[in-house]
């Protein structure tokens, strides 16, 4: 039979139609996955020198690095780093290709206040010098030096937020353990500058708790994720990732739902007998945080 004109444009207009939904569909039905920028401590390198670390950070394909686990020849930001030292940290972590965001603190707490927020300033000055982005702290496990830790903390991150320098703190165990606790200390702190870097894995080794859930109350107070796997309580971390119990993508659809945008630090891996063999490892855990990521 013969078609009419009409007839024949509104086919032609519904098979169109038809063949641009096919096309967005792929694009519908994917998950869109994220790309937070991803970074590894220099911890699994430590029984090295610190140039075995920068070579293996940057073999293992990664552009990020930070200054986590100091050592008797590597002070890092610490108070008793000398401008020379520092004057060359800088250097050797610029001419190795990486760019460095985080610092960790060490603070006394058995000494007056004062003492303890002039060495803070100090080693925050010192994070400045570097260009870091944050330093971070690990809570404390003496009840009793509980707030004299947190007035500290609030002194440093009100001179952080001057300085450029966010002041972040980890799950690591008494008042930083689980997110009760965490809470606790966000509230007595009560400063914007002081936020939170949640571990996984600690959650796991310290508190034996879902490091799921603990996320959820605390999500909101996340600038950053050190990632490390563990199978249980006080059980060993320097592991694959996968090895152990954390479920780095119910993990990661939390941050995702909180607008989390990174940086996720690696802090782990299997140690091997060499930083060679290190360093394979450290890249095994960036690829395999990389396919999880591509999925949530």
């Amino acid at each position: 039979m013969e078609r009419t004109r009409r007839e024949f444009l509104g086919d032609s207009a519904l098979i169109l139609a038809g063949a641009a939904l096919a096309a967005d569909a792929p694009a519908v039905l994917a998950a869109p996955g994220v790309s937070w920028p991803i970074g590894c401590f220099n911890r699994p390198w430590t029984r090295w020198p610190y140039a075995e670390t920068l070579k293996g950070v940057k073999a293992a394909g990664y552009a990020i690095t930070g200054l986590l686990t100091r050592t008797k020849e590597e002070p890092f930001i610490g108070a008793d780093a000398t401008p020379e030292y520092l004057e060359n940290l800088k250097g050797a972590i610029a001419a190795a290709g990486l760019t460095a965001n985080l610092g960790a603190l060490r603070s006394q707490h058995d000494i007056p206040l004062e003492e303890t927020i002039k060495g803070l300033k100090k080693e925050i000055d010192n994070a400045a010098f570097l260009g870091l982005k944050y330093v971070i702290t690990f809570g404390m496990a003496n009840p009793a030096q509980v707030d004299h830790y947190y007035a500290s903390m609030a002194a440093a991150a009100a001179y952080g937020a001057d300085k450029g320098v966010q002041v972040v703190m980890k799950p690591h165990g008494g008042s930083s353990g689980a997110s009760e606790a965490i809470i606790a200390g966000i509230k007595q702190v009560n400063h914007p500058n002081f936020k939170i870097w949640y571990d996984a894995g600690n959650i796991i080794y310290y508190e034996g708790k879902d490091p799921v859930e603990e996320l959820k109350p605390i999500v909101q107070h996340v600038t950053g994720f050190c990632a490390k796997d563990c199978g249980e309580v006080k059980g060993d971390v320097m592991i694959q990732f996968g090895a152990g119990k954390v479920d780095f993508a119910g993990v990661f659809k939390v941050l995702k739902s909180a607008g989390f945008n990174g940086p996720i630090m690696v802090e782990c891996c299997k140690v091997g007998d060499t930083p060679e063999a290190t360093t394979e490892n450290a890249r095994a855990n960036r690829v395999f945080l990389e396919k999880v990521l591509a999925a949530i």
